[in-house]
């Protein structure tokens, strides 16, 4: 939907705000930049709707480069809410929702019913609030008016620049359900900026987080907090909500490190010569950069053994009950429980990561609770 490609961003004194940075915001996602004071994150925005020009680089809309659009017109088809909400003070809440669509002049009748159902929509009954100013609400629904406003023109896109951080704790709750409420309904593409790690968590399908003009990770909320990549990322989590949030272990907290794993081109000997060594039941049959291929038993390599000329890639099984790394423990917990096996590879992008046993996915479990037994009391 959105795509930055290379796209840098240099002020005439020389710095450097914005560093070669390849982004994609997927279709009807919610994609949230965030990042310390001065990381890049509200210039990347701006970027989208020409507000800023990069000084380098792509960024394509729909496939097209938007340097090649009128700003104005570009404009008018992408949603923009800020933080000041920007309602016109001597306009009725009506006529400050039908600005775009009055601007783009679509029939009366139909910019009318667009400002009733959008009212409808955030709980703001139309015979009450379309003929009030904007003095007339509270700061809560003042900013409700703010995000339908950016609806009105019903663009495709819609930035949202720190839009709920100057409201009381209670009313930026609400606002940040809502908006999780109208996504579902809605399906825009939402590009939002916070500095509030919380607010993103809550919100977002992805997570950029920026520093000093780079992206230094880019993943769902989920994914960030059980995987963050480097110090930065973790402390700018804290140790405390990356606990919050991860309710349950996953595979990766389950398994063994080391899988017990055979190159395809090994002969059964060799195989076999394994199994005994590693006292094991069967090996995991793996190529050159890790990646799963097949699994061969003690039973099968029984029953071939006397075959010299076979190697381990004839007959292993290559339909292999596997399962991710962020696969839930009750997924785990229900393929021991419905199959006849004892032991599940763990794999990450098709690689062999490692093992989970009975066993392990027990003790796995235990250690869990006890650790975050142990958070909780701290």
């Amino acid at each position: 939907m959105i795509e930055f490609k290379n796209v840098t961003k240099q002020y005439a004194d020389g710095f450097e705000a914005i560093k070669s940075i390849d982004l994609k915001v997927e279709r009807a996602e919610i994609l949230t930049l965030i990042g310390p004071s001065g990381c890049g994150k509200t210039t990347t925005m701006k970027m989208i709707n020409r507000l800023i020009e990069p000084t380098s680089g792509q960024i394509l809309v729909e496939g097209k480069d938007i340097k090649n659009v009128d700003p104005v017109e570009l404009r008018r088809n992408i949603g923009y809410v800020i933080q000041q909400i920007g309602l016109m003070p001597h306009m009725t809440i009506e006529d400050n929702i039908a600005l775009i669509p009055k601007l783009k002049k679509w029939p009366k009748e139909r910019y009318l019913a667009k400002v009733d159902e959008l009212l409808d929509m955030v709980g703001l009954d139309p015979s009450l609030y379309k003929k009030r100013y904007p003095n007339e609400l509270s700061g809560g629904q003042q900013q409700r008016i703010g995000v339908i406003r950016a609806l009105a023109g019903d663009p495709q896109i819609i930035l949202m620049d720190e839009p709920f951080s100057a409201l009381d704790p209670l009313s930026r709750e609400q606002l940040q359900d809502e908006l999780v409420r109208l996504q579902e309904e809605i399906q825009k593409t939402v590009v939002f900026v916070t500095h509030d790690m919380d607010e993103a968590l809550k919100i977002s399908t992805r997570i950029a987080i920026m520093r000093t003009g780079n992206i230094l990770q880019l993943d769902t909320p989920d994914r960030i907090l059980r995987r963050p990549k480097d110090k930065f990322v973790r402390e700018f989590i804290g140790e405390k909500r990356r606990m919050e949030g991860i309710g349950n272990p996953t595979a990766s907290d389950l398994m063994h490190q080391r899988a017990v794993s055979i190159s395809p081109k090994r002969g059964l000997a060799e195989a076999f010569q394994v199994i005994k060594n590693e006292r094991v039941d069967k090996l995991f049959v793996v190529g050159k950069q890790m990646e799963l291929l097949g699994v061969v038993s003690l039973e099968k390599l029984t029953d071939h053994y006397k075959e010299e000329d076979k190697t381990v890639v004839d007959i292993m099984d290559k339909q292999v009950i596997k399962v991710h790394t962020d696969e839930a423990v009750g997924e785990v917990a229900d393929i021991f429980t419905n199959r006849d096996i004892n032991a599940i590879p763990v794999v990450n992008d098709g690689k062999l990561s490692g093992v989970i046993t009975r066993t392990s996915l027990i003790r796995g479990i235990a250690e869990w609770e006890q650790k975050k037994g142990g958070d909780e009391n701290e």
